[in-house]
Parts: structure tokens; C-alpha cells; sequence
């Protein structure tokens, strides 16, 4: 047998011209295989062959794992403790080994082999096929569409096929076998069975990319597209900056004639490409991004990363722009929320906030609606600044003397301690809460802000509700209101 096993390496060696250890190291898998089928547990087999006699030994091993660690696979694993007193001086990461009886090879074993050994062969052909496409480093490629697949389409780039999602494909794109077309590298799946490259031709990096293909003056850094965005076959949204005052950075993508705009806008399928100037200053950055549509005034919120953007009712349509894509693609270039508002919604709103805030000093701090004014037109937004600014800044409001300042900053402190120290025990009282996976001091807090102290309060809220009240995501807060109700279904059983 041993005599057999050598014959074989070399014939095979010959036969698929690789390394004789490769042939060997796929032998030792095939009888390890063999022998495994002997137990009825998941042991781990080791089979050494060697390399000048052929002969082979075959092992059962356990490998030595920390006793703190315990067994996780007790049928391949030994503690520590116990393995030393089976092989003294073993060490943590080593095998317990218990020899096996040989298995004939015979007729069954070289076929086995042979099998193992083409997978291999079949297996690293792959690897190398995709690390030679891999090492070109392209972000754009060019190939021919193969077939169809279940509504995505495999497409052929040279000795590497490709999969084109039926998700990433631009809607009411006509393709077909035989077509050339052009996609960005999303991903590489090493772990896919089939097609490990996968492409897009919706993501927003497609676009940025073909325009790096179409301006030369981007490759050459005197221009760089900041931000993308897209509703792909429909309208697109890029913003650019020029870092050489000599250049025009919205000419230069429009080409001459629209030559290079035209040619992004063909492989896209018509897409409209919006050029926009990028800013440093958000407010600045989403006015442009919101062209064609002039803007009255803009209102940053940097809390919320929001801006309320008001334009008439002449250039409402065009902030808003059809089913909301105007302002949609603009928001995802930006960054920030837009609430586009008419000047009339901007003043109701203004005059909400104002009321709301009046009422809050006339109540909390016993002051008349006069006073309450006073502080919101000097630009106070809340108890904490009445209460924490620096007293030179009340001091320098012509109403205000000494004495009514220390008197304001004294009641705001008062309603402030009042405030926390109800809430400490809004808290405490809602301890319950605490057994809902996922809660925690700081959420108790922000639903004892709204009277929301028991699981039943929880469970009869709705999850865009309980989103809203603390900034948890759908899923999430979703999660959170079935746990909270899982005692309802506890108690009808």
C-alpha cells in the first residue's frame, strides 16, 4: 500500500501539474475523512504520510483548552488540569494524540483523493483568477452581460464572472445578453459560492466615478466631488470643489457643449445631473443644494442637525420638486434634515415656540408676560441660561437692575432643583421598567418626562411614539413595546 500511495502522488503530480506536497496534503484530508467515519461523535482526525516510504499513520486529538474557558467542543477539546495528568508538562494549545488503526486505501481511497486533490486545484484556480482582478484595482468595470439569474445578471469581465443584482440594476433598464455595460465594484464576497464580485449601478460611488472618468482635472486634484446622491434613472444630485480659483468647478463637469455631463447622463440611462457648489457652511451648502429653488432664510438647528428652509409659494414646488425629490436628494447630500416651510408656516411655527417658551418663563419663574419678552428677545431659550449665564450678561439688559436679576437667577436655580428632584423620584417610582431588555436609567428618565412610569404605560404606546420620545430606532423601539407587553399575553394564559 504504501508503494501504491507514492505511485499516486507522482502520477497525479504529473497529471495536474502541482507540487507533490499539495497531492499529499490532499491524501492525509481523504484518510482522515475515512477514519472519522469510525465514530459516531465529531472527533478531529489527523493522518501524516511519509513523504519517502508512503507509509501512514493515522491520530485521534483533542486539543488543550484553559479550564476557566470549559468545553466547547468536548468530543475535539481536554482541560488543562485534566490533560496534564494524561501527559505531564503539556501545555494549553497543544494535542492529547491517540493513534488510530490504519484504513486500507484500496480503489475507494485514490478516487477520494483524486477528487480532494481537483477541488483543490479547482478551488486555488479560482482564488487566482479573482486576486489578478483584484490587484488591477479598478472601481469601474467594463463587461458583457452572460445570462440572466433569478432577475440579476452575471456579467463576464475577461476569466472573471460578475453579479449585477437585480436591486442595483437602474429601473427600466433594458438588458440584454450580449449587451456591454459598465457597473462599480460594490463588494467582494469571498465566501459566495458563485459570483464573488458584485456590482452596482445605482450606488451613489458610480456616478462620482464616472464623472473621475469623464473630468481630468478631478485625477489631477485641482477638483474633487465632495458628495453624491441619486434616485437612480431619475435625477442625481453632485457637489463639487475647486481647489484652483482659475477653474469654474460646475463648467468644468458640464464640459464643453455638455459633453461630459452628456456622456455620464448616457450610461445612466438619461438621468438628470444637478452640479452643485459644494460649502464649508452647512446653511450656505444645502441653499445650493436645494437650486433650483431660491430660499427666503434658513434656520440651523445644530442639536437636531436639521435647518428649516422657507421659500415662497412661487419656488415651494421646486424646494420640494416631484414626490419630494428635490428636497429628499438634497438631504442625502448634505447630511441634514430640510423642513421646507412657507413663510407663513415659518411665522405659526415662530409664534408656537414664542408661546410655548413665554408660557414656561411666566410659569416657572412668577414673572409677568412682559418680562418673559424681554428674555426671548435677548435670545433666552430656556431656565438652564436664566439660571447659568454669566450674571454680566443680564446685567447688560436695560430693563433689568441688580436686584431683579439675582431674583430671576434665584427662582430659575429653585425650578430647576424642583424639576430634577421630581424626576428622581418619577425614576425610582418606575423601577418595573428596568426589566424590559434593553432599558436603562437614561431612557427611565426621558419616558418619566411624559408620564410614563409603569410596563402597561410602555406597552400601550405606539413603537413611532416611543421613537420620537427617545431617539430609539424603529426596530428597536419596536422591540422594547413587545417586551413590555409580553405580561399581558402572561397573565390571559
Amino acid at each position: 500500500m504504501s508503494r501504491e500511495i507514492l505511485l499516486l502522488v507522482d502520477a497525479l503530480a504529473r497529471e495536474k501539474n502541482v507540487e507533490r506536497e499539495v497531492v499529499f496534503g490532499a491524501l492525509e484530508s481523504a484518510l482522515a475523512s475515512a477514519m472519522k467515519k469510525r465514530f459516531k461523535e465529531e472527533a478531529d482526525i489527523r493522518v501524516a504520510i511519509d513523504r519517502q516510504t508512503g507509509e501512514h499513520e493515522g491520530f485521534r486529538r483533542w486539543l488543550v483548552v484553559p479550564d476557566e474557558a470549559g468545553l466547547q467542543e468536548p468530543d475535539q477539546q481536554e482541560l488543562f488540569s485534566e490533560a496534564q495528568e494524561l501527559v505531564p508538562g503539556i501545555q494549553e494549545g497543544e494535542y492529547i494524540e491517540e493513534p488510530l488503526e490504519p484504513v486500507e486505501f484500496g480503489r475507494i481511497g485514490a478516487q477520494a483523493a483524486k477528487q480532494a486533490i481537483l477541488q483543490k486545484i479547482r478551488d486555488a484556480e479560482r482564488e487566482q483568477v479573482l486576486n489578478d482582478f483584484l490587484d488591477r484595482g479598478e472601481s469601474i468595470v467594463s463587461g458583457t452581460v452572460k445570462r440572466m439569474d433569478k432577475g440579476d445578471i452575471i456579467v463576464e469581465i475577461g476569466k472573471v464572472e460578475a453579479r449585477l443584482p437585480r436591486s442595483e440594476i437602474i429601473p427600466k433598464e433594458n438588458i440584454r445578453a450580449g449587451d456591454r455595460i459598465r457597473a462599480w465594484v460594490l463588494k467582494v464576497d469571498h465566501t459566495a459560492r458563485g459570483q464573488q464580485v458584485i456590482l452596482s449601478r445605482t450606488a451613489p460611488e458610480f456616478i462620482r466615478e464616472l464623472f473621475e472618468n469623464e473630468v481630468p482635472e478631478i485625477e489631477q486634484g485641482l477638483l474633487e466631488i465632495k458628495a453624491a446622491a441619486r434616485d437612480p434613472g431619475v435625477r442625481a444630485k453632485i457637489a463639487v470643489v475647486a481647489y484652483d480659483k482659475r477653474i469654474d468647478p460646475i463648467g468644468t463637469c458640464v464640459g464643453m457643449r455638455g459633453s461630459r455631463v452628456t456622456a455620464v447622463r448616457n450610461e445612466l440611462g438619461g438621468e438628470q445631473v444637478d452640479i452643485v457648489l459644494w460649502a464649508d457652511d452647512p446653511a450656505e451648502f444645502v441653499i445650493g443644494a436645494l437650486a433650483p429653488a431660491h430660499v427666503e432664510s434658513i434656520l440651523v438647528d445644530e442639536d437636531k442637525h436639521a435647518m428649516d428652509v422657507v421659500v415662497d409659494g412661487e419656488n415651494l414646488p421646486k424646494a420640494i420638486g416631484a414626490r419630494g425629490q428635490n428636497v429628499r436628494l438634497a438631504s442625502e447630500l448634505t447630511g441634514w434634515q430640510i423642513n421646507i416651510m412657507t413663510p407663513e408656516e415659518s411665522q405659526n411655527r415662530h409664534e408656537e415656540e414664542r408661546g410655548a417658551l413665554r408660557h414656561t418663563f411666566v410659569s416657572r419663574l412668577d414673572v409677568d408676560e412682559e418680562v418673559a419678552d424681554i428674555l426671548i428677545d435677548e435670545g433666552f431659550t430656556g431656565l438652564e441660561e436664566v439660571a447659568y449665564v454669566p450674571m454680566q450678561e443680564l446685567l447688560e439688559i436695560e430693563a433689568f437692575d441688580e436686584d431683579t436679576v439675582n431674583e430671576l437667577r434665584a427662582r430659575a436655580r429653585s425650578a430647576l432643583l424642583t424639576e430634577a428632584i421630581a424626576q428622581e423620584e418619577r425614576v425610582q417610582t418606575a423601577h418595573d421598567l428596568l426589566e424590559v431588555p434593553g432599558m436603562s436609567s437614561d431612557l427611565i428618565a426621558k419616558l418619566a418626562e411624559n408620564d410614563i412610569a409603569t410596563l402597561d404605560d410602555l406597552a400601550e404606546l405606539a413603537t413611532d411614539e416611543l421613537s420620537e420620545l427617545t431617539g430609539l430606532e424603529h426596530d428597536a423601539a419596536s422591540e422594547m413595546i413587545m417586551q413590555a407587553r409580553a405580561h399581558w399575553f402572561e397573565d390571559e394564559a
